[in-house]
């Protein structure tokens, strides 16, 4: 079978895709897509509707969606609590540029589950609330720079990109490895930094790269020794993990936070939360040196207020993400049976209900399989790009999605939802294994 085949098989299977992309690239710069993650060779498939696990394009496919809105469908698609209410308030109305209650009843539901938010406030997404996270941090502390880890990843804003990244400016900015108390505290020591800058997780989507747990729990008593303002981004990790998002898992507690994602059940939305004095800098009655204000026409606008509201109801009870990590544990099981089967160097791991794939040598055995094979970062990573990825990896996401599984293809992982069911799982892990026969019968995936 020539490498050629997959290809050939997955355009002739979505015509209607292949229309719709020829039409984005000519008005869409980055290869037709809105998104550096909705890039594929030749094209991704163009969505027509969702709902439960379920995605279906407009030539009829239908898939397993592990992408759930970059991981925002913690419920999964069309959840019907979110639906009734984003139904409910759009017929009252879609924004008002006023304040209003529902704004502040999701506030409180946020401020009930994360213990380190003495105050909240509301953005259109999560980068926007790290970009008032530095602003805020330089106004507390009185310094300028920026301390963050190696390829943690905070949005394409100057000082949260990597500061090697092309039209970047980010002088302030300097980024060390993760994982080392003795660099931190060299670096904190200086005490020119005015924030610490951490995704929630690990590094690269919550854990590609895991931290250490005690380096993150000695990461809080550093950062007040030095007068640092630290930040955790749980953006992603932020009610996936638990309530009180990972930081509660690890106990500790964080100067301030950032959110987005399942925070609005999948509708657009960030917050910043944290220490009230901190956050003190946005009342209007703030010294004139010390008062920043905040604009923002989407800021807690009511469909994602209520939208929110809708699904931080049912965070709070922890059944949710409950559910959600026995299903991340089911699916590590069966695929990594699969690759020990095929003789493939590699594991599924992650925590949680975020699962990575990684395809490379076997260093050493972790003691679960929450845990990579490797502590080596670039073998985790692959590639070149800030985001990593390899072409085995591509190649694999082409062989899913011809089999009708959806997930992120630059670096192969899965974002699980209480939609989905160990049914969906098995379908995914089958998928899995034909996939890598079909790789090594073509010549694209050896032991590896």
């Amino acid at each position: 079978m020539c490498p050629e085949n997959i290809m050939e098989k997955y355009i002739r299977a979505h015509p209607g895709s292949q229309t719709l992309h020829e039409r984005a690239v000519k008005v869409f710069a980055a290869d037709g897509a809105t998104h550096a993650g909705r890039i594929l060779d030749p094209f991704r498939p163009y969505v027509a509707r969702a709902k439960g696990s379920r995605l279906w394009d407009v030539d009829g496919n239908e898939y397993i969606d592990y992408k759930m809105g970059g991981g925002s469908m913690l419920l999964g698609h069309s959840y019907p609590d979110v639906v009734r209410a984003v139904q409910e308030q759009i017929a009252k109305g879609a924004l008002y540029h006023e304040n209003h209650g529902l704004e502040i009843e999701w506030a409180e539901l946020i401020k009930s589950m994360m213990s380190s938010a003495e105050r909240v406030e509301f953005f259109a997404s999560g980068q926007e609330a790290n970009i008032m996270a530095i602003r805020l941090a330089r106004i507390f502390t009185g310094r300028r720079k920026v301390l963050r880890f190696e390829r943690n990843f905070f949005g394409w804003a100057d000082e949260l990109a990597p500061p090697d990244a092309l039209g970047v400016l980010a002088d302030e900015v300097k980024v060390i490895p993760g994982n080392d108390l003795n660099l931190l505290e060299e670096e904190l020591a200086t005490k020119k930094y005015a924030i610490l800058m951490m995704e929630g997780g690990g590094a690269l989507v919550a854990g590609r790269v895991p931290w250490e747990d005690g380096f993150v729990q000695a990461v809080p008593g550093l950062t007040r020794k030095y007068g640092t303002v630290w930040l955790v981004d749980e953006v992603i990790t932020g009610f996936r993990f638990s309530p009180g998002g990972w930081q509660a898992i690890l106990n500790v507690r964080s100067d301030l936070t950032s959110l987005g994602k399942a925070v609005a059940g999948g509708l657009p939305a960030g917050a910043l939360v944290g220490r009230a004095n901190i956050m003190d800098a946005l009342k209007p009655k703030a010294p004139p040196k010390q008062f920043l204000q905040h604009w923002g026409t989407w800021n807690g606008n009511p469909l994602s207020s209520a939208a929110g509201i809708a699904a931080c109801k049912l965070y709070r009870t922890g059944k949710v993400q409950e559910r959600v990590d026995q299903l991340g544990a089911y699916l590590r099981e069966r695929g990594n049976q699969v690759l020990k089967e095929k003789g493939i160097n590699g594991r599924l791991y992650g925590s949680k209900s975020i699962i990575h794939l990684y395809l490379g040598p076997i260093d050493y055995e972790p003691s679960d399989d929450t845990m990579p094979p490797t502590r080596d970062v670039d073998k985790l990573i692959g590639g070149t790009s800030s985001m990593g990825g390899m072409p085995e990896m591509e190649r694999m996401g082409l062989h899913l999605l011809q089999r009708g599984v959806n997930c992120f293809s630059f670096e192969l992982f899965f974002f699980l939802s209480s939609a989905h069911t160990e049914d969906d799982i098995d379908q995914t892990v089958k998928a899995f294994a034909d996939s890598i026969d079909a790789m090594i019968a073509e010549g694209t995936l050896s032991g590896v």
